[in-house]
């Protein structure tokens, strides 16, 4: 998100602890040491998901030359960007390790706040897009920029359809077949059902899009390496596909009465609430609901709970396969750090088999390599075959643009294709591009 942010929804049980580390990291940040006369601390930036897990992590990984210090970032993905930004800007030192949204590494890797993954790591990265490395493909795929590595995969984050299975079957409609955004459309509108997105204006908002043009075998964006001069393509016959779906969902029973302002959080909601719902959403659902059987606004039981269903994310255009977005979180250290050895050194420790399992088992955010989703797949924790669909969607998705411009293109298309209600596909792909041309060469503000 942005992989974009997520509300968090289960219990936290350890926010005071995690509020204690962070006003500790702080002070540590301040400070030239922390843990102990003469020995280093490494903050470490986190977002708001697996902070628990996080925090254990920066404990295990902390040596006897330094101690990792956790430091939380907002939960909304656009001030993340803007707090990091705002220190890398000013050559902060303290900002050793980072979580960074996949959106975040071109921007920030062109303005030279990354430093460059030592050349080990880094070829394993770059082997995984040839499909030799360990690393899935959507996954290393974020963190180069350049052809040159500067973050390390930590989770891969993806979507999928989530469905009540008894609202499927009293539509007839096959789910062990790719199934069509207007087919669950027209299926949840047949049964008094709803279909559940992410639309508010925010960057959840941009990730539908993006993956509807996607899907519909085009992009936003083409030859993002020009920055300014990228060529903007969403106003081609991809963009209508896109805003076909977006116009139809809108207009639709199916529509969800806070479809203008839905998130993440909102849109889990229905599910309980007969019929259910069909309902895009990212890898935490699962464990999301199962915490949730038997308490209020979740499953009844533990049968309820079965009743939930997944496929692969729905295709644009029928005939066509989807491209599910890739979000999650990639581990860059500051080009600014006063210790890179030691900070790229704890970057592998957090982003290690063995913590990418504890995220996966323990917060439902997946894994990005082979041999993690090996060990989560044996767990027991999750359906193998909801496992493997985790694996491929990331391995086949559609990655949001990957430009120094990020910002600027996301900012640009929310302003156009907000609300969803306001969507026309004769004209809201056409402008919007026109718009965002004006934008990335200055002649228009956001």
């Amino acid at each position: 998100m942005i992989s974009p942010s997520r509300t968090r929804l289960r219990g936290r049980p350890g926010v005071r602890r995690t509020a204690s580390a962070a006003v500790l990291g702080l002070a540590c940040g301040l400070l030239a040491s922390c843990g102990g006369e003469g020995k280093t601390s490494l903050t470490w930036y986190v977002n708001p998901d697996g902070v628990e897990i996080f925090q254990e992590y920066a404990d295990s990984c902390s040596t006897d030359d330094y101690d990792i210090s956790v430091q939380q970032l907002p939960s909304s993905a656009t001030d993340q960007r803007v707090q990091l930004a705002r220190r890398l800007a000013a050559e902060d030192s303290s900002t050793d390790l980072m979580n960074l949204d996949p959106v975040f590494v071109a921007e920030f890797a062109n303005a030279g706040w990354l430093a460059e993954v030592p050349q080990e790591k880094a070829e394993q990265i770059l082997s995984s897009i040839e499909g030799d490395g360990d690393y899935l493909t959507g996954a290393a795929e974020t963190v180069v920029w350049d052809d040159t590595v500067y973050a390390i995969p930590q989770w891969a984050n993806t979507q999928v359809l989530w469905y009540r299975k008894s609202l499927a079957e009293a539509a007839g409609l096959d789910m062990d077949q790719p199934v069509t955004w207007q087919q669950i459309i027209d299926a949840a509108s047949s049964e008094g059902g709803s279909v559940g997105v992410q639309a508010n204006r925010y960057e959840g908002y941009v990730v539908w899009i993006n993956a509807l043009v996607e899907g519909a075998g085009g992009s936003i964006v083409e030859n993002t390496e020009a920055g300014r001069d990228a060529d903007v393509t969403i106003g081609s016959e991809a963009g209508q596909k896109a805003a076909e779906v977006i116009q139809s969902l809108a207009e639709s029973p199916a529509a969800q009465p806070d479809l203008s302002v839905s998130n993440e959080g909102t849109v889990l909601g229905p599910m309980w609430s007969d019929p259910g719902e069909f309902m895009v959403n990212w890898t935490f659902v699962y464990k999301n609901y199962e915490g949730q059987v038997g308490a209020a606004g979740g499953p009844e039981d533990d049968q309820a709970f079965e009743d939930l269903g997944w496929a692969r994310y729905p295709a644009t255009v029928e005939g066509e396969e989807s491209r599910p977005p890739i979000g999650g979180i990639d581990i860059g250290v500051g080009a600014y750090s006063e210790h890179p050895d030691w900070a790229a050194e704890a970057a592998e420790c957090i982003t290690s088999t063995e913590a990418q399992v504890d995220l996966a088992l323990k917060a439902g955010l997946m894994p990005s390599t082979n041999a993690a989703y090996e060990e989560v797949a044996s767990s027991g924790d999750y359906p193998e075959d909801l496992v493997e669909l985790f694996r491929d969607s990331v391995d086949t998705g559609g990655p949001r643009p990957k430009s120094a411009f990020y910002a600027t293109i996301s900012n640009a298309l929310q302003t156009q294709w907000h609300a969803p209600g306001s969507v026309d596909p004769s004209s809201t792909p056409k402008e919007s591009a026109t718009f965002l041309e004006a934008v990335l060469e200055g002649k228009e503000l956001l």
